[in-house]
């Protein structure tokens, strides 16, 4: 759950939006041609997932000790399965245009990474291609701090990948980015 929205608007809105933006985010993905899981914390049972948001979906349980570990986890799983292109896309980036994860996978043809900064100074979706993945972008990593993305790109260039950036996008991890992405959408 989404602790620092938690604190702002209490415990039971912040699960109401989370799901809310988790629909919007699958009905994004459900408009591209490519196959997705949905990763998910063990904590919660899979019956109570499936029974919300339906069987047809693919799940993938997320295993380790912090996000970074979970993150790293979740690609190997995914390349174990002989994906040639992963990505991985947060989900409390709602209004993530599909264009720009079509973009994400494109750019790992040439690329060995992409990376989303969100405006906050972490990142919403990073990707590799199956040589290229580096599980050193997952370690020693201080999670929601603003200089997520920093360091995580430090890391890849590091490594000697070349990697694409996407434009950023503001993620919702307090009530301030709430307010911001609602008067923004009401500006359209």
């Amino acid at each position: 759950m989404k602790t620092r929205l938690a604190a702002a608007i209490g415990d039971r809105m912040a699960v109401k939006l989370y799901k809310r933006f988790l629909l919007e985010m699958l009905f994004t993905l459900n408009r591209g041609t490519f196959l997705f899981y949905v990763c998910y914390s063990p904590e919660s049972p899979l019956s109570d997932l499936k029974d919300w948001l339906g069987d047809h979906y693919l799940y993938l349980a997320q295993s380790g000790e912090d996000l970074g570990e979970r993150m790293k986890n979740g690609f190997l799983e995914a390349l174990s399965m002989n994906f040639k292109r992963v990505v991985l896309i947060g989900s409390d980036i709602p209004d993530l245009p599909i264009e720009f994860i079509e973009e994400a996978f494109a750019s790992l043809l040439d690329k060995d990474a992409v990376i989303g900064p969100s405006l906050d100074g972490g990142y919403y979706l990073i990707g590799f291609k199956n040589e290229t993945f580096s599980p050193r972008a997952f370690q020693g990593i201080h999670w929601s701090t603003a200089s997520v993305f920093e360091k995580t790109l430090s890391v890849l260039k590091q490594e000697g990948l070349a990697v694409h950036t996407l434009p950023p996008l503001r993620d919702i991890d307090t009530a301030e980015d709430l307010r911001i992405r609602e008067l923004y959408k009401k500006g359209k």
